[in-house]
């Protein structure tokens, strides 16, 4: 499903316009966004959290030659899925 997949959808469900179910749904996107740039845990109870954490400088292999190449430390997105979706897919 992709995002204006998941725009009908909600609309259709919530019995809203798309153009509303659009501006909620990124609205949402963009609550998360900014809370993820603060350093912040989204947690959204039945569905999952999602965080943020550091990831070391490493050192990788570029493929088509072997040569050693820096991977710089980063920030990235972490998603643990909460028991009510897990029991929902299984």
């Amino acid at each position: 499903m992709n995002k204006a997949e998941l725009i009908s959808s909600v609309a259709e469900q919530a019995n809203l316009s798309k153009a509303d179910a659009g501006r909620a749904i990124d609205s949402v996107f963009d609550q998360i966004k900014t809370s993820l740039q603060g350093q912040d845990s989204v947690t959204i109870i039945g569905f999952g959290t999602f965080s943020t954490s550091m990831r070391k400088a490493r050192t990788g292999r570029n493929p088509r030659d072997g040569s050693e190449v820096a991977i710089p430390a980063a920030t990235v997105v972490r998603f643990k899925p909460g028991k009510a979706l897990k029991e929902a897919v299984n």
